[in-house]
C-alpha cells in the first residue's frame, strides 16, 4: 500500500494445492453457478416445479452463459483479431504469441479463456430460456426469465470479482491518491522478468511490488479505478432488489416485470461504470460518443423499460 487509498494489486494465481492450482477466476464461476443452483432450487420448490427440470436448467444456463459470453466478446469487441484466429474462439490458447512463458506445443500458448462479454451472455441466456421453456419446462418463456435473472444477478457479482483477481476490465487512471495499481495489467510476465532480471514471473512481480530497489518500476504503474469492484458492489443491490421483488411482493405474478427490472438495473449500472472503464475495443471508434459497452447496454435498458411498463398480472385458476 502506497497511500491510504492507493493499493498495489498483485494477487496470486489461485489456491495452490501442490499438484493443481485452483484459479480464483475459475473459483468465482464455480461459486456463481453453485449459488445460482441453490437459489433456483428454492424458487422451484416454492413454485412446485420438479428438481429434475432444475438440473436441465443448470446445464442449459452454464452452456449458454459461457458460450454466449465468449462469442459476445469475439463478435462485439475483437472480431478483427479473431477472424484470422478462428481456432482461438473456442479453445483456451493463443497462436504464435510474441512473448510467452508457458507453451503447450511449439507456437501455441495456453491462456485460459480471456475475453467474456456479459452482453453476449445475456443474449444467449434469453435464447436458451426460449428452448428450455418450450421443450422442458412447458411454461411461457417470461415465466423462467422472471426467475432465472435472480441467480444471474448474484452470479454477476462473482464474475466481476473474478475479473478483479485477473486484473482485467480495469478503469481509467485516477487523478487522486484513490485507486489501485494493477501490476499484472501494466507488466506482462515477460516484461516483469526482463525489468527485474528475476527469471520467475511470480517472484519478479513480488519484487516490483515490495522491493524498494524496484520502486522506479512501481512508479510506472498508474493508479486506476477498480471498475470491477464498482460493478460487483452495485450488482449486490441489483440482486437484493430482484430477490426482494420475488420473495416479498406480488410483482413475481406480473409477467415480465422482474425480467424488465433486471435488464434496467444491471445494464444501467454497466452503462454508468463504462464511463470510467478502459476501452475494451469494438465499434466505439466508428460511432463515437459512447463506448462499445454503453452502446450495447442501451437496447437492454430500453427492453427492460418496455417489460416493466407492459407487465400484466398472471391469470391464475
Amino acid at each position: 500500500m502506497t497511500h491510504a487509498l492507493n493499493i498495489v494489486w498483485n494477487p496470486s494465481e489461485g489456491i495452490d494445492l501442490g499438484f493443481f492450482i485452483i484459479r480464483y477466476y475459475s473459483l468465482m464461476f464455480v461459486i456463481a453457478f453453485g449459488l445460482g443452483w441453490y437459489i433456483m432450487k428454492n424458487i422451484f420448490e416454492r413454485e412446485g416445479e420438479s428438481i429434475e427440470k432444475l438440473d436441465s436448467l443448470f446445464i442449459w444456463t452454464v452452456l449458454a452463459t459461457l458460450l454466449g459470453a465468449r462469442l459476445g466478446h469475439v463478435f462485439f469487441y475483437d472480431w478483427e483479431y479473431y477472424r484470422n484466429h478462428l481456432l482461438e474462439i473456442l479453445l483456451p490458447i493463443r497462436e504464435n504469441p510474441n512473448e510467452t512463458i508457458f507453451y503447450i506445443i511449439k507456437g501455441w500458448e495456453f491462456t485460459g479463456y480471456q475475453g467474456l462479454a456479459s452482453h453476449g451472455a445475456a443474449i444467449s441466456i434469453i435464447i436458451a430460456m426460449y428452448f428450455y421453456s418450450k421443450n422442458i419446462l412447458k411454461k411461457p418463456q417470461l415465466w423462467i426469465l422472471d426467475r432465472v435473472v435472480i441467480p444471474v444477478a448474484s452470479g454477476a457479482i462473482f464474475v466481476r470479482l473474478g475479473n478483479f483477481f485477473n486484473s482485467e476490465i480495469i478503469g481509467h487512471e485516477t487523478t487522486s491518491s484513490f485507486g489501485i495499481k494493477f501490476l499484472k495489467d501494466h507488466f506482462s510476465p515477460m516484461d516483469a522478468v526482463n525489468a527485474t532480471q528475476i527469471p520467475n514471473p511470480t517472484a519478479a512481480y513480488s519484487a516490483i511490488a515490495n522491493d524498494p530497489k524496484f520502486a522506479s518500476l512501481l512508479e510506472q504503474v498508474p493508479t486506476r479505478h477498480p471498475t470491477q469492484l464498482y460493478e460487483a458492489f452495485c450488482y449486490v443491490f441489483v440482486f437484493v432488489i430482484l430477490f426482494f421483488l420475488y420473495w416479498k411482493t406480488e410483482k413475481r405474478r406480473y409477467t415480465g416485470f422482474i425480467f424488465g427490472m433486471f435488464l434496467l438495473l444491471l445494464f444501467t449500472v454497466r452503462f454508468i461504470v463504462e464511463s470510467v472503464k478502459e476501452s475494451q475495443g469494438g465499434f466505439e471508434s466508428a460511432l463515437g460518443l459512447f463506448s462499445t459497452g454503453q452502446w450495447l447496454s442501451i437496447p437492454f435498458i430500453l427492453i427492460g423499460l418496455y417489460f416493466i411498463f407492459t407487465a400484466e398480472k398472471e391469470i391464475t385458476n
